[in-house]
């Protein structure tokens, strides 16, 4: 953030612009600060237990929060995340919570606030207008919340704009003319009603010129403030998916992969230039897409003899998908109906349980050696584009800086197929293999074969 907003100066600046005949704002504005919150946890890694502070929302009378989805690295196991502690606006004193985990339809980390502090929080969903809700339209004034770092005790400042664009990317979400909150708080509208929640900003584009006259582009994203919202009504009815544990599970799969919107130049050939439409790249080996019969370069379009939406940018269509499938439940059946060739069939598919995660995946650190090492799972075949069923062996998940198998040249994602020229079958056959040799004092040195883009390297680690 560039500037510093005083609050209480901002709120008499911009009252006679912004909210002229409207409720007093500083009775709207201490009572909705009371929904907003930061969220401070630890990630606890092989060499350091790293802090990480994300803004987020009350959303009912039992102190349940949701956090943004890229509040939280996909990457980190949820065993790895710890101590969760809440912060009201403007103080310095945190109390505890607890994590519940991620919402794969919405992306929404949800986090409980410890008991004692329920009574001094206030759910966003109390601001919501009575009686029929009323879209945003474009120029209409909004306002919101940000919060100062830790170090200025989250100092509660305000923000505000007008609306300038809504579209569905899937969602419904409104851009305003410049930041209106923080990502992950709440935006309202000139009477104090809920408007939105605030989403992660989007990049600006700029030239970036040097002494030679010579420009660069550049892209910009302010990660404090975001002009971006999802509009309350694609919001509102979702607040209650809070998930059944902390992996997030069941999560539902389909396993058609790599889904790109069809192009202007097929459309127009097959006569589809107002269908919308996404191409299947690969169907993926044992997922309910194969079993259901669809098929590399079938073209999706309608879902339970629903057409697809037409929006824009066209990308958007395979985010609309992906919902689609993410918010239903394994079990659940699924119509798809393809083009393939001049034909349109309709497949009907079982969806099925999402394959084991990375951040599931099993681990074990080796101190000595220098590394962790996971289990290979379904993802990672996907990547190295191998069968599921192959021998899977383990991945690298961290190198030691300047420990032996770093000074050897393993890397991160390297696929370790073989210790001293025995492969690694299983993951925990090679847990005991590497156990062995960090325990072996004497030792002096060890082999490793690892796959590394497409490539196998041999690497000779030196212990001594």
């Amino acid at each position: 953030m560039t500037s510093w907003r005083r609050p209480a100066l901002a709120l008499s600046l911009f009252l006679p612009i912004l909210l002229r005949g409207a409720v007093d704002l500083p009775t709207l504005w201490a009572e909705r600060v009371k929904s907003t919150v930061a969220v401070e946890y630890v990630t606890e890694t092989e060499i350091a237990r790293q802090p990480t502070i994300a803004m987020g929302t009350v959303v009912d009378e039992k102190g349940t929060i949701i956090l943004p989805s890229g509040a939280i690295d996909p990457r980190a196991a949820t065993w790895q995340l710890k101590d969760f502690k809440v912060f009201l606006p403007g103080s310095a004193e945190s109390t505890a919570a607890a994590y519940l985990g991620q919402d794969a339809f919405t992306g929404w980390h949800f986090v409980r606030a410890d008991e004692k502090l329920w009574a001094q929080l206030k759910p966003v969903t109390a601001f919501v207008r009575e009686g029929a809700a009323r879209s945003l339209a474009l120029a209409d004034p909004v306002w919101g919340i940000g919060l100062r770092p830790k170090e200025e005790d989250f100092m509660p400042y305000f923000l505000q704009s007008s609306v300038a664009l809504v579209q569905a990317l899937p969602r419904r979400t409104g851009i305003a003319q410049q930041e209106v909150a923080a990502p992950g708080l709440p935006v309202f509208d000139r009477d104090g009603n809920l408007a939105g929640l605030a989403v992660a900003a989007f990049g600006q584009s700029y030239l970036q010129f040097n002494r030679s006259g010579r420009a660069a582009p550049v892209i910009l994203m302010n990660v404090e403030e975001s002009s971006a919202f999802l509009l309350a009504e694609d919001m509102l009815p979702f607040l209650g998916r809070i998930p059944k544990n902390i992996s997030g599970r069941p999560l539902a799969w389909l396993g058609a992969y790599g889904l790109e919107p069809m192009d202007r130049e097929v459309a127009k050939f097959l006569k589809l230039q107002s269908t919308s439409g996404a191409v299947i790249s690969e169907v993926l080996e044992g997922s309910p897409a194969e079993k259901a019969g669809l098929k590399p370069r079938d073209i999706i379009l309608a879902i339970d003899r629903q057409p697809l939406p037409r929006l824009k940018p066209e990308r958007v269509v395979v985010a609309f998908i992906e919902r689609e499938i993410e918010r239903r439940s394994p079990g659940v059946a699924l119509l798809i109906t393809v083009l393939r060739g001049t034909e349109q069939i309709e497949c009907q598919t079982i969806l099925g349980e999402e394959p084991k995660l990375i951040r599931e995946a099993d681990r074990r650190h080796f101190d000595r050696l220098g590394l962790t090492g996971r289990e290979f799972v379904y993802g990672d075949a996907i990547e190295r584009r191998v069968k599921s069923a192959e021998p899977s062996g383990v991945v690298v998940h961290y190198v030691k800086p300047s420990s032996p198998v770093a000074v050897a040249g393993l890397r991160l994602d390297d696929w370790i197929r073989e210790i001293d020229g025995m492969e690694t079958k299983q993951f925990s056959s090679a847990v005991e293999q590497l156990a062995a040799i960090e325990k072996d004092a004497s030792r002096s040195e060890f082999v490793l074969l690892v796959g590394r883009g497409g490539e196998t390297a041999v690497l000779r680690v030196k212990l001594n």
